[in-house]
């Protein structure tokens, strides 16, 4: 009967990291991995029991082999916790009490079975199987009442029909899909003998000189080369014709490196050859992270880099006569894609591009300037880098998904606001946040669990958008990039400007779009200093009748910072003296201002919802007992009137519900247990702005008197619900 307690930990320890080997890449087959941790974890606890045995002979009120048994469990699971699993540390924490109190339980009943023990057991077994139904199902949307329909806005005001097509679908190019390396790879035969033509490899020494230690031992015994010689394996899909061809990288982020990732974007590779783009899914698995170690960001330079290399590898064939790819490339047409981590590398390499040297090693000399027209960042990092990239005069888009439980927060839209237009060329930048999309699901063999097993049963995966979904979108959004930036198709900035003009083509779903070109004007961002009555130019700023009124930086939903200022607007006409003055924002504009309105065609700005909660601290004490009796207050659909007034005096009027609807907080569950949300992801919500283009021609149909080359305030009226809270910025001009 003693020796039953050590039979079930160790039971426990052979289940447990059982799991966790057959979980732990290493290139052995994963039933051999789970053995030798099954054998590992069987020495550990012995030795651990042996040892506290020893240890515990003083202690003879209880019995020694409970303690140790119990002592033992616990300390070996501490180790496992180290060396296997990712799980928090509260969950994991609270697994392994309910399985010790389960032994015990056992272990109570089997020594005396009565009333007592009986209900202690079957109490441990009713958690114990809520537990394992929770880790086994889908989980579920606790949010999914909470905000409307996606496009169910009938708008005033719709915008323009324009003469596009569906982006996402096939055009009239026959595809060719074929390969590139080094001819050597002793992993992958792909780029070994199934290459089409062979390339030389490449020195990036300089480049990562992390590059080192068991990382360099574990890495160059299994690819059989070292950072003095990576190659350039890629794999490519090319439109069938005379050329000359846009060209496309494609770069994958930070995953298992012996799970490739390379092969996961020909979803988009196969669309944009179909386009008249080739397209380029270039392999750099080699720089992901590994048991051995992970380089944690300074490896970016290198990921950024061979990027350029591989351009440089094209633009030899390009130009040797007689090589199949001569003058099949218009290498001053070029776009760059990355997802994770190859997100933050296409930023620096379009950095690196123009530059004469390695800016962190001068003994790496560059030579590249490149065409380099636009970047795409999907679901990408902004802080693995040391240097914080402002990219200049390039198209930009970044995309990224509400669920993304690998980058939690929207960090493309940090470089999207740093990128500076300083020429007179006509250019954009893009962001699209799409509710219920994750990391993964960008590229088709990572899967829609953003974290590898044992820690993705704890995600919530039933709200997700299933992956033909989210590769849809990308599709649509992507290639509109492609077709904009790469053909000078203008038409297609629409569907970024108001995602409602692409809504035949994508999933029924929330996205939120943000716009700007080249030549918007900005007249008020908040960011230039503490003083919240002045904006841009001079202009000046009055408020009147709000309940909530501030500049900040917007935090992330881990605390991090969005790095950008806004101003924080909220109004609360239930707990108001006098409801019939409504609250209004005013920007009294400069002369300066003033003068852009004359040849543009858009009042712009971005938006979006806050939390109506915000509100409280207004309150009085005796509000506030109130308001803990009443009800909660429900969640408003906001809205409000924009009006303009030219220096006459005549004023216009447009809500802007009449353009487009103000989506409501889109919050998140991203684990099945929500108490774990905090400790694993952060808030349930952050604060995602997005662009309004409110047309003057709108105004000028609300009053044909308004002279709106003439106008001197640009007022915000809040009139449209008794309460609410807004989070404004990028208030400006556009011509575009």
């Amino acid at each position: 009967m003693k020796n039953r307690l050590l039979s079930l930990t160790l039971l426990l320890t052979i289940l447990f990291y059982g799991i966790a080997g057959y979980h732990f890449l290493t290139g052995w087959h994963p039933i051999v991995m789970m053995f030798i941790a099954i054998i590992l974890g069987l020495v550990i606890n012995i030795l651990v029991y042996g040892t506290l045995n020893v240890l515990g002979k003083s202690l003879k009120q209880i019995s020694l082999h409970s303690i140790t048994a119990v002592l033992s469990a616990v300390i070996v699971f501490i180790i496992l916790k180290c060396i296997g699993f990712g799980w928090p540390t509260l969950f994991y924490t609270c697994i392994i009490v309910l399985g010790i109190l389960l032994c015990i339980a056992l272990y109570q009943f089997q020594l005396k079975r009565n009333l007592l023990n009986g209900a202690f057991l079957l109490i441990l077994l009713g958690g114990t199987g809520y537990v394992l139904f929770a880790l086994a199902n889908s989980g579920s949307d606790p949010y999914e009442k909470e905000v409307p329909l996606a496009f169910a806005h009938d708008n005033s005001f719709p915008p323009k029909p324009v003469p596009i097509q569906n982006p996402a679908a096939p055009d009239a190019f026959t595809v060719q899909t074929f390969t590139y390396g080094s001819g050597t790879d002793a992993q992958r035969e792909e780029f070994s003998t199934g290459v089409k033509f062979k390339t030389t490899t490449v020195d990036g020494s300089l480049l990562i000189p992390d590059w080192k230690d068991k990382k360099k031992k574990w890495r160059e015994r299994y690819w059989g080369f070292g950072a003095e010689n990576f190659p350039l394996n890629g794999r490519v899909y090319m439109p069938e014709g005379d050329g000359p061809f846009p060209i496309t990288l494609i770069v994958h982020g930070n995953h298992s490196m012996i799970d490739y990732s390379d092969d996961g974007y020909g979803y988009l590779g196969n669309l944009l050859a179909s386009r008249g783009i080739i397209a380029v899914s270039v392999d750099e698995n080699f720089l992901n992270g590994h048991w051995s170690g992970d380089f944690r960001g300074k490896e970016m330079p290198a990921r950024a880099w061979l990027l350029l290399k591989h351009l440089e590898q094209w633009r030899t064939w390009n130009n040797q006569e007689g090589h199949e790819l001569f003058q099949k490339v218009d290498l001053d047409n070029i776009m760059l894609v990355g997802h994770s981590r190859g997100g933050e590398a296409v930023s620096i390499a379009a950095a690196y591009n123009p530059l004469p040297y390695f800016p962190d090693q001068a003994l790496e000399k560059f030579n590249f300037n490149f065409g380099i027209k636009g970047v795409v960042a999907l679901a990408p990092t902004d802080y693995r880098y040391d240097r914080k990239i402002i990219l200049n005069n390039i198209n930009f888009l970044s995309i990224q998904g509400s669920y993304d439980a690998d980058e939690v927060s929207f960090w493309g839209m940090r470089p999207y606001r740093r990128l500076q237009y300083t020429d007179s060329i006509s250019r954009f930048k893009a962001g699209v946040y799409i509710h219920h999309a994750n990391h993964g699901q960008f590229n088709s063999t990572w899967g829609n669990s953003d974290f590898g097993a044992p820690s993705k049963w704890l995600l919530n995966l039933n709200p997700l958008l299933k992956e033909v979904q989210q590769q849809e979108a990308a599709k649509v959004f992507i290639s509109s990039f492609a077709e904009a930036t790469l053909k000078n198709r203008e038409e297609y900035h629409a569907i970024f400007k108001n995602v409602s003009v692409a809504k035949q083509w994508l999933p029924v779903e929330h996205y939120l779009t943000s716009f700007e070109s080249s030549n918007f004007h900005t007249i008020a961002d908040f960011e230039a200093d503490i003083d919240i009555t002045t904006a841009k130019d001079s202009a000046k700023i009055i408020a009147t009748n709000m309940a909530l009124w501030k500049e900040q930086n917007l935090p992330t939903r881990d605390e991090g910072s969005q790095e950008n200022n806004a101003v924080i607007l909220g109004w609360d006409y239930e707990n108001a003296t006098n409801s019939s003055d409504k609250a209004r924002y005013e920007i009294l504009l400069s002369a300066a201002d003033s003068i852009p309105f004359r040849n543009t065609t858009s009042l712009q700005f971005t938006l979006g919802a806050g939390n109506h909660e915000w509100l409280d601290f207004n309150l009085t004490d005796e509000q506030k007992e109130a308001k803990e009796d009443a009800e909660e207050r429900e969640v408003p659909q906001l809205d409000f009137t924009i009006q303009l007034t030219d220096k006459t005096g005549q004023t216009s009027m447009v809500k802007v519900s009449n353009i487009k609807g103000i989506t409501k907080p889109l919050k998140t569950r991203f684990t099945k247990f929500g108490f774990l949300d905090k400790e694993m992801i952060g808030e349930d919500w952050e604060v995602q702005l997005q662009t309004f283009h409110i047309p003057l021609k709108a105004f000028s149909a609300a009053n044909s008197t308004l002279k709106v080359d003439e106008i001197t305030t640009i007022t915000f009226i809040f009139d449209q619900t008794d309460y609410g809270v807004v989070v404004l910025d990028e208030i400006g001009v556009s011509g575009d």
